[in-house]
């Protein structure tokens, strides 16, 4: 091992400032406040810059970690951020939103590397230190860096949905020269970024700013569209449209078909997380009305949505808040992380436990969450080993709010109104490597081809696909 190396490994993890867990309760700011300039000079002097940068590898879209660091810890913190801008569209959101324990940072030699005194430390804190090179820039330059556009060719795409995957194509097609008209069926731009991420995760006002930097290279939005009922794939292609990117995500919240699932005060996760996160303008008619105060509420469900549900019940005041889950910790797959924020915040968890049926009173209210204690058996198709009923182990947790975050499907109706477009069963539309569809002219990319998925890999999709979409366009003749 290298001096240089041996000095590397030798500093310690820099510690991320956040919210106290009593303060943050009462408040939806941003749980965590970010490192200062030379705590993350000092975290990025931790990268060992290893040739092969297997974290570069492990990043989705291919962020050269280790070329931002080395600019970083030189304090060039805009040439950092330019570094992350060459790969990603939304650099400070996956900073803030991606599972980085799976990917970049669960793969960095820092975290597992054996130093001289025997000493652990944790890899290098990658996803905040690439939010706080692009909040930097943004604060220094007053919002997104303008790229370099090309002439205008005349061209246009359909963009449906305005999520990481849309949002990400627009961008792409805009710096080409491309135009793009992005059709939304919510209210406002940023699909799950500002639909299905709460404030204390990522402000909103990081979405809008690029909601704004799109306007400015032209892109346009048109909410409150739900394409395949006001309008057809085949009447945008007959129309001004010269091709269609389809990135609506999976906004289909499973559900569990127990008793109870249509009694008063029981949500789908996203109806929950919107109607306690954002504002009624900003949401369609039928979920302006606030959500009551909760006093006991369940959330059924494992993963990162489930969390996102139960701090947002800790935000509305909620006394009581218990996470519902079939398995044990060692099988969820959200983030420890969240799990950890939750658990600070006051959340109780019933591992190894599995609802029955909802219980209702004579009015049609929800008041408690009839259980099942689970053993768990062989693993099943998942690789995750099977939940088991325990015979005779019922209870009943009280709940006058309940929210279900059983995971999401893709919307069928896209496919089934789009002539020669292929999907599989669970309407997951067919793509090649590239995003091309089974329709000429429409490309894919994102949860409607993957199943729920995460925000950087939808990312990923929009990027591979915009290229795609740019040759095919280069393909079609002049304009007149």
């Amino acid at each position: 091992m290298t001096n240089s190396v041996q000095r590397r490994l030798a500093v310690s993890v820099q510690p991320v400032p956040k919210q106290d867990a009593e303060d943050r309760k009462k408040n939806f700011d941003e749980t965590y406040f970010g490192f200062d300039i030379n705590a993350a000079r000092i975290e990025a002097s931790r990268c060992i810059q290893c040739p092969s940068a297997p974290c570069q590898e492990a990043c989705p879209v291919a962020n050269d970690i280790p070329g931002a660091f080395a600019l970083l810890e030189e304090g060039d913190i805009i040439g950092a951020a330019d570094v992350f801008r060459q790969t990603s569209n939304l650099p400070e959101m996956c900073g803030r939103l991606c599972p980085q324990e799976s990917l970049c940072e669960g793969a960095c030699v820092v975290g597992f590397a054996i130093r001289p005194d025997g000493r652990n430390e944790p890899p290098v804190t990658i996803g905040k230190l690439e939010s706080f090179c692009t909040d930097y820039q943004r604060n220094e330059l007053g919002g997104y860096p303008l790229p370099r556009t090309a002439e205008k060719t005349g061209r246009k795409v359909a963009v449906i949905g305005a999520g990481p995957a849309g949002l990400a194509v627009a961008e792409q097609l805009a710096v080409r020269g491309h135009g793009s008209r992005v059709f939304e069926a919510w209210p406002e731009p940023g699909g799950v970024l500002v639909y299905g991420i709460p404030n204390f995760k990522m402000r909103k006002q990081i979405v809008d700013e690029y909601i704004d930097h799109l306007e400015g290279l032209g892109v346009e939005f048109r909410c409150n569209t739900y394409v395949g009922r006001d309008i057809t794939i085949d009447e945008m292609l007959d129309g001004e449209f010269d091709a269609v990117f389809l990135g609506t995500g999976a906004g289909v919240g499973n559900v569990m078909e127990i008793e109870g699932e249509s009694l008063q005060g029981v949500h789908a996760a996203t109806d929950f997380l919107v109607r306690g996160n954002l504002p009624p303008e900003e949401l369609p008619e039928h979920l302006r009305e606030p959500l009551p105060k909760p006093v006991n509420v369940v959330v059924i469900g494992g993963g990162d949505t489930s969390m996102d549900c139960v701090r947002t019940a800790v935000r509305l005041g909620a006394e009581n808040v218990t996470c519902v889950y079939r398995r044990t910790e060692a099988e969820m797959l959200g983030r420890a992380e969240e799990r950890k924020n939750a658990r600070e915040e006051g959340v109780r968890f019933e591992m190894l436990t599995n609802p029955t049926r909802i219980i209702g009173d004579e009015t049609g209210r929800v008041t408690g969450v009839e259980c099942r204690k689970m053993e768990l058996g062989e693993p099943d198709e998942s690789g995750r080993r099977r939940p088991i009923p325990i015979k005779g182990s019922e209870f009943i947790i009280p709940a006058d709010t309940v929210a279900i975050a059983i995971g999401y499907g893709a919307d069928p109706l896209v496919p089934t109104t789009t002539s020669g477009l292929r999907a599989s069963g669970k309407a997951l539309i067919e793509i090649d490597k590239s995003g091309r569809t089974s329709r000429r002219g429409v490309f894919a990319g994102g949860d409607n081809v993957n199943g729920a998925d995460l925000v950087v890999t939808a990312l990923a999709d929009g990027r591979r696909a915009a290229e795609a979409i740019i040759e095919y366009l280069e393909s079609l003749p002049q304009p007149r």
